[in-house]
């Protein structure tokens, strides 16, 4: 997954993703960097996106 489609999963902006990166110990780490981006491993991102949703409240 690059940049967008990890934004669009988690339901953030691009910029968030980059922020996750940076300030997040938990965030998936990218497997790889293309001179298109950041490259993520779909199954990291889909435990990712799990664990913070069942973090959330409910409200």
């Amino acid at each position: 997954m690059g940049t967008r489609e990890v934004a669009d999963r988690l339901g953030v902006s691009r910029q968030y993703v980059l922020r996750l990166l940076r300030d997040d110990p938990t965030f998936p780490r990218p497997i790889a960097e293309l001179s298109a981006g950041l490259i993520w491993n779909t199954d990291d991102i889909e435990s990712y996106a799990n664990r913070r949703e069942r973090r959330r409240p409910d409200t």
